[in-house]
Order: C-alpha cells, then sequence, then structure tokens
C-alpha cells in the first residue's frame, strides 16, 4: 500500500481502502498530498460496534467524568498542535486559519468540559421543574434525559477539517453517546492526522469515535431510531441526505448546517471618520479573505446605507488591495489558496452567474502571488461586486460562490435594510455595526426571524469581540431556511440532542431515588447524626435534619436592620402599611434566611469545608413578630470534585434543600445552598 494511502479508523483498527481511491492535492503547489478510500468498509458492522462497544462505555460514566475525559482530551491535543499546523498548510490555510481550525477545535472540548458543572453527577440529566400533578402533592412529575443507545453519524465539510469534527464529537461523547465521523474526503488528511492522536492517547473509551476517510455512501442505509445524523456542506447535498427514506422511516433526528448567504449591515450614521465605519471596513475584508473566504458563516452581501456605497467601495477596495496572497510560510502573506482547483473552479463558475446582472468592482485575473505558483496552486484574488439595485437584481440572495466574493448593495431605511437581509432565505449569521443601540434593536427584532445569530458591533465591544464569522460553543450555531433549519453547540442547548427527554410520574419519593435528586414532598431520612459531621461519601440524597425552633420578635428585626443597613418601610414602620399586603411589621426575608442557617450549622469543625454558594432562594410567606420557625435541612444532590493536583483535598458540592417553616407547618421561605464537603478517603 502508498505510504501516502490514509486509514479509516473502524472496529478499533486503523484500515486502508482496498483501493487506491481518490487522490488528494496541496492546495499551495499542487503536489499530492494523499489517497483516500473506504473502499472495502462493512458501515453496517462500524453502526454495531459504536452501538454495542462504544456506547454502553460512554453511557456507563457520568456526566462530571465525561467532561473531565474532554478536559483530558483538549489538554493532550494541545501539545500536539504544531504538527496539526505543519499538515493544516496544505490545505492552504494561513497561520489564522490553521488557528481558527485546530485551536477553535480544541477550544470546543475546554468548553464543554467545563460545561459539566452545570448537569449532575449522574449518567444522565433531568430538565426543567416539578410539575405538581395533585393536590396533596403525592403525586409528580418530571422529565429526564438519558443518552440515545444510537451513534451520531457526523458528515462535515472540507474548511475545518479540525473544528468540524471536535466542536460536533465534543457534545455527543459529553452527552454519552459515540460517533463516526466522515471528514469531506478533500482535507481529510488533517482529520486523519488529529483521530490518530485521539486514538493514541486512549482517552476516550474503544468505539466511541471511528472514521471514515473516504466516500459514506450507503451508511445512511442502516441507521435507526437511536441514531442522530448532522451534516455540514451545501444546502442542495444535505437536502438529498434529510430525504433519505430511512431518515424518514426511522425518524431519525437530522441537523442541518448548510452554507449560507450571510450579511453585514452598516448603520446609518457609521459614517467615514467615525470608529464604526472603520471597524465595518476592517470586520468586511476580514470576513472575505480568513480561509479564503471558504466558510459557512462569511459575509456575501454587503448592506450599506446608499449614501455611502461609494465611501465604503473606496476604504473596502483600499484594504482588500492590501491583502498579500500565496504561500502562507512566506512572511506577510494574509491569504492562501483555496482548498484545492475544484473548489476554484465552482466559484469561477459561481463569479460568472454573479456577473450577469451586477459589475465586479474589485478584483480579477491579474492579481499577484508571493511564493508559489499561481498555476499550480488554487489561488483567487478577492472579489466584490457592486449592485446598485438588489431588489430587482436578485442573483447575490441566490447564488453563493464559496470563496471570497461579496457583492456590495445600498438601502435606503432600516426596513429596507432587513428586508434585503431576510432574501438571504435563510442565514447563519448576519451582523449589524453601528452606535444606535435604537437602530441596533429595530434592525436585530426585524431581520432575527431569518438569522441564527446576530451580531451587533460598535465600538464599545469590537475590540473583544470574537467577530462576525466565529460562532461560539455556548451560543446554538445554525439558521432557519437555506441554513438548513438545524442548531449545533449550544452549550447545554446542544447537549440534547443526543438524549432522549422522558418524562417521568410518580411520588416524590419514588422520583427522588429514580432522578438522584431530592423532590419535594418525599419521605426524608434521619440520622442520629448531625450531617455537618458526615463525609461526603457518607452523605445520602434524602437525608435530613430537623433543626430546633425560634420565635420571632421585634428585637430580632431591629438588630437585623442595624446589622444589614435595610430600613425598608415594611419592615420598620408600622404605620406605612396601609394598601400592602402586610398586617404588620414583618421580618427581612435575609434574617429568615440568616436565621435558619443558624438553626441548621454545627459550629464544631468537621467535614464541611465552606459554604460555597446559594440557589433558588425565595420568600414565600410573611413571618411577623410572634411567628415559630425551624427548618427542614435535607441533602438534595451531590456532585463529585476532581482533585486538581496530587496535594489538594478530595472533595465534592453538596446541594441542601433549606425549608424554613412557621408554627402551622407551611413553609415560609426555601433556598438551595451548596456546601464543599471533604471526602473521608484522600486517595
Amino acid at each position: 500500500m502508498n505510504d501516502l494511502q490514509l486509514k479509516n479508523y473502524a472496529l478499533g483498527k486503523w484500515i486502508a481502502g482496498s483501493d487506491q481511491g481518490q487522490t488528494l492535492y496541496n492546495a499551495i503547489n499542487g503536489d499530492t498530498v494523499a489517497y483516500a478510500s473506504s473502499k472495502g468498509l462493512d458501515f453496517e458492522q462500524m453502526m454495531n460496534y459504536a452501538r454495542t462497544v462504544g456506547g454502553p462505555a460512554l453511557r456507563k460514566m457520568t456526566f462530571q467524568e465525561r467532561g473531565r475525559m474532554l478536559k483530558a482530551l483538549a489538554l493532550h491535543l494541545q501539545t500536539k498542535k504544531e504538527l496539526f499546523y505543519k499538515i493544516s498548510w496544505a490545505t492552504g490555510a494561513t497561520r489564522i486559519d490553521s488557528w481558527i481550525d485546530i485551536e477553535g477545535g480544541i477550544g470546543n472540548l475546554f468548553t464543554y468540559a467545563s460545561l459539566r458543572r452545570q448537569f449532575p453527577d449522574e449518567t444522565f440529566c433531568y430538565e426543567g421543574d416539578v410539575a405538581k400533578l395533585s393536590k396533596g402533592g403525592t403525586f409528580i412529575g418530571h422529565h429526564i434525559c438519558v443518552p440515545k443507545e444510537g451513534v451520531a453519524i457526523h458528515i462535515n465539510a472540507f474548511n475545518f477539517p479540525v473544528w468540524g469534527m471536535l466542536e460536533k464529537i465534543a457534545v455527543n461523547l459529553f452527552a454519552g453517546m459515540p460517533a463516526i465521523v466522515k471528514p469531506a474526503t478533500l482535507t481529510s488528511f488533517l482529520t486523519e492526522a488529529v483521530v490518530k492522536e485521539i486514538v493514541a492517547s486512549g482517552i476516550i473509551p474503544e468505539g466511541s469515535l471511528q472514521l471514515i476517510c473516504g466516500s459514506a455512501s450507503g451508511i445512511l442505509d442502516y441507521v435507526t431510531n437511536q441514531d442522530v445524523v448532522t451534516f455540514t456542506g451545501s444546502a442542495s447535498t444535505g437536502k438529498k441526505l434529510k430525504a433519505h427514506p430511512r431518515l424518514i422511516e426511522e425518524a431519525v433526528p437530522f441537523n442541518m448546517e448548510a452554507d449560507s448567504l450571510n450579511c453585514c449591515v452598516l448603520g446609518k450614521e457609521a459614517v467615514p471618520g467615525t470608529p464604526e465605519f472603520d471597524i465595518f471596513i476592517k470586520e468586511i475584508q476580514k470576513e472575505m479573505t480568513v480561509k479564503a473566504g471558504q466558510k459557512c458563516t462569511a459575509v456575501r452581501r454587503i448592506i450599506v446605507p446608499e449614501n455611502l456605497i461609494e465611501d465604503v467601495q473606496i476604504a473596502l477596495g483600499k484594504r482588500l488591495a492590501q491583502t498579500v496572497i500565496g504561500d502562507p510560510n512566506i512572511e506577510g502573506v494574509r491569504m492562501g489558496a483555496l482548498a484545492g482547483k475544484e473548489q476554484l473552479k465552482e466559484v469561477q463558475e459561481k463569479i460568472a452567474l454573479l456577473s450577469k446582472n451586477q459589475q465586479v468592482i474589485f478584483g480579477n485575473k491579474d492579481f499577484e502571488i508571493k511564493g508559489a505558483d499561481k498555476e499550480k496552486g488554487a489561488f483567487m484574488s478577492p472579489i466584490l461586486f457592486l449592485n446598485s439595485n438588489p431588489f430587482k437584481y436578485q442573483d447575490c440572495h441566490n447564488i453563493e460562490a464559496f470563496g471570497p466574493v461579496s457583492t456590495l448593495m445600498p438601502y435606503k431605511t432600516t426596513e429596507e435594510a432587513v428586508e434585503l437581509a431576510k432574501m438571504g432565505k435563510g442565514s447563519l449569521v448576519c451582523s449589524i455595526v453601528t452606535a444606535n443601540d435604537i437602530e441596533a434593536r429595530n434592525f436585530t427584532i426585524g431581520a432575527a426571524c431569518m438569522h441564527g445569530r446576530i451580531l451587533v458591533l460598535n465600538n464599545d465591544c469590537a475590540k473583544e469581540s470574537t467577530g462576525h464569522g466565529s460562532p461560539m460553543p455556548m451560543l446554538t450555531h445554525g439558521g432557519p431556511g437555506r441554513a438548513g433549519g438545524g442548531e449545533e453547540m449550544g452549550g447545554k442547548r446542544g447537549v440534547f440532542h443526543y438524549l432522549q427527554r422522558t418524562a417521568i410520574q410518580g411520588s416524590p419519593t419514588t422520583l427522588t431515588k429514580i432522578m438522584g435528586q431530592y423532590q419535594y414532598g418525599a419521605k426524608y431520612i434521619e440520622k442520629d447524626i448531625h450531617p455537618f459531621k458526615r463525609y461526603f461519601e457518607e452523605l445520602e440524597v434524602g437525608e435530613t435534619l430537623i433543626t430546633a425552633k425560634h420565635t420571632v420578635s421585634e428585637a430580632d428585626i431591629v438588630n437585623f436592620a442595624n446589622v444589614s443597613g435595610d430600613n425598608f418601610y415594611a419592615h420598620m414602620d408600622a404605620t406605612s402599611l396601609d394598601g400592602t399586603i402586610f398586617t404588620g411589621r414583618v421580618a427581612h426575608g435575609y434574617f429568615v434566611l440568616s436565621k435558619a442557617a443558624g438553626l441548621f450549622v454545627d459550629a464544631k469543625k468537621g467535614p464541611v469545608l465552606l459554604n460555597y454558594g446559594l440557589e433558588e432562594c425565595r420568600f414565600v410567606k410573611p413571618v411577623y413578630p410572634g411567628s415559630t420557625i425551624g427548618v427542614r435541612f435535607t441533602c438534595k444532590e451531590k456532585v463529585d470534585q476532581e482533585k486538581k493536583s496530587p496535594e489538594d483535598i478530595a472533595k465534592g458540592i453538596v446541594k441542601w434543600l433549606v425549608d424554613v417553616y412557621d408554627e402551622t407547618g407551611e413553609t415560609v421561605a426555601i433556598a438551595t445552598i451548596l456546601t464543599m464537603v471533604k471526602k473521608r478517603n484522600q486517595d
């Protein structure tokens, strides 16, 4: 087998295709980089392997363990990133292009690793609030979300061979679901290099990741209702895949993120000389040239007030003219090549179509290349069109040239800008550069229904902004209509794509046992020892301390007002209560909570290390002088924590339900407090 032959990772082994397959070329110099083939792979076996080997191993892990796994993987890949940079050069990418792809992808792993703090220390999670289904509270409902028992099939685009894979597998691995990754064959040599390092690390369970470098034609024939399919690429290909009979028959979730005709709008007051005008020009130039315009989020339509068209044309033309094109290894080069000659040909064909009813105002075939051969590499100049009548000539709203190509067009009013933005028929992202917040509001509310993300950019945030083209892991990435109607990433939201949400009903005690989280009204577990004297491992969910009681006095209210400085009239002036809900001076809510702490805290040194925080605090019934309060203090949930170093204390976070009640037995205040609790076992 040829040394340049890429290998697929399937069934726990690296397997070369049974034929040479497709030849992959260096986008800079035209040399052969690799050969890619998947011939001979058994896709049905691969999917069964993921379901029977990778899936069970991941589902045995808790969200905390999966999060720590992702963190370890991110740290490992960081040590290998220079290798990835070296390989990425052959895709035509500059160092900055590669940084977005490689370190952006690794950053997604870190983000989803940190997301574990929002999930329970369980193999599944719960969502939303309890539903009270009966008057007496003995019958309740909740939602749990368990990992699907299938495989996530990721069909990715050529433009981000690292980020495209890592941003997706970060989510499915965290959710507890294995993946089969099919990168675009054109740049799969870079994806293969990353997967080799992932497999070699031994950090993720066997069977949780497989790789297909060649064609994956036919793989959808074997999907079941427990699988999830994601696609990134052209809208036309996505529509064909989405209509696959097997997906329809099995009701398989299909998440599509398609290339779209994204736009950037210049606000009416952002005239030359303002910071916003300069920000706009810089942003457009960046979006046209980063990755040689080969981004699903790149700006394809530049929407500008009609009186500023000439100013923008001149300023943008000057900035584009400063873009040095060539071999990214050469000092000073700011734009590399397209990913291949096929892509170059496709972009040129789209440019020819766009040229029929709009004019090129920047860019031509006579551009200079630094350190490379124009004929051997897939180079092209940035192309800027002007469409003076975008409502009449609409090709710019329908045809996308997936390269450094964009169209400048005028608008008269904000309403027109919104209409033009919507004419893209659904986009991943649009942006508006304006210092006028009213204009920003009107445009955002008007355009939001047709866009997955809107960036409002001005001088206040420009320095730290990640820019128009950068989707962020904690926010959804996707869009309606032409953009595919899907959602990727999205922080916690994204995880639920790989989980089955199930409504469960029963008694509070039963649901407490099922969920591992105390449900209000469940039976208490009472111990002879104070819970603050018990180590993390020893505490049980549902374990409850019924405290001593305290009768509230006017002196309590006065003293708390003196200490806190809270002299609100309802606490201090009985003559001012007419027209209020109060029948007399009322105790401060925070006094009630503070006194509750005095009732449930054990003062002596023990396993409790510190108070970690307060959540979900409510004051639900007034407490007047003469009322007697007590506390039902219940272990609600436990979350394990990893040791950050060998010297660190082994510990976990315990969430406690603080239920403060009065002499009638009714709850007057309720909150969740968090304590950091030491483990008995410090190994």
